[in-house]
């Protein structure tokens, strides 16, 4: 099986450190393990990486990103317990690599209506979202009265080896610049 890629913003430090945290007190595994809020998710990302120039012209391109990161909430569809975000820089660049990529398929969650997220974990089977929520909620209280703004200067490739196997980061593209890709 080939690998998967998707683009992401990465949180600061502290907050990956508290996510991790999180996940590590209640003994979540899953896809989501390198805290990441999805700038592009996998379709169209192929393994053949044709896709890298294109996406390395937009993102130079692009200004840095503005994100907000407020509290806790489950998806309706009860997919995934994560961190709401706020960024308007992040969804037009998200509909810029669509428009230049071009993906033949792409997830119906893909588009200006994208909502950007940051998971704290991902729905499977044994593991009752909702009733994780308050935990969420306590752990994240801050968030919810006072959500952290923060600029991401990169986006990170992240590489998945294989169905099972969590993201994790293969490289970082500076926004903005030509600079190093990490993976060409």
């Amino acid at each position: 099986m080939s690998p998967s890629f998707l683009l992401a913003a990465l949180p600061p430090p502290d907050l990956t450190g508290r996510v991790r945290a999180f996940r590590a007190s209640h003994a979540l595994r899953d896809a989501a393990d390198t805290p990441h809020v999805t700038v592009k998710a996998r379709s169209g990302l192929t393994g053949d990486l044709h896709w890298v120039p294109a996406a390395r012209a937009v993102m130079a391109a692009t200004a840095p990103l503005t994100l907000t990161v407020g509290g806790p909430a489950v998806f309706g569809n009860g997919s995934a317990l994560f961190l709401r975000v706020e960024s308007a820089d992040l969804v037009r660049l998200h509909v810029a690599l669509l428009d230049a990529l071009r993906p033949a398929r792409r997830f119906g969650y893909e588009g200006p209506h994208l909502t950007p997220h940051l998971s704290v974990a991902l729905a499977r089977r044994g593991l009752d979202l909702p009733a994780l929520l308050p935990a969420a909620q306590a752990a994240f209280a801050d968030l919810t009265d006072h959500p952290l703004t923060f600029t991401a200067q990169a986006v990170t490739l992240m590489r998945k080896p294989g169905p099972g196997a969590p993201y994790q980061p293969a490289g970082d593209w500076l926004l903005g610049t030509d600079g190093p890709p990490g993976l060409d």
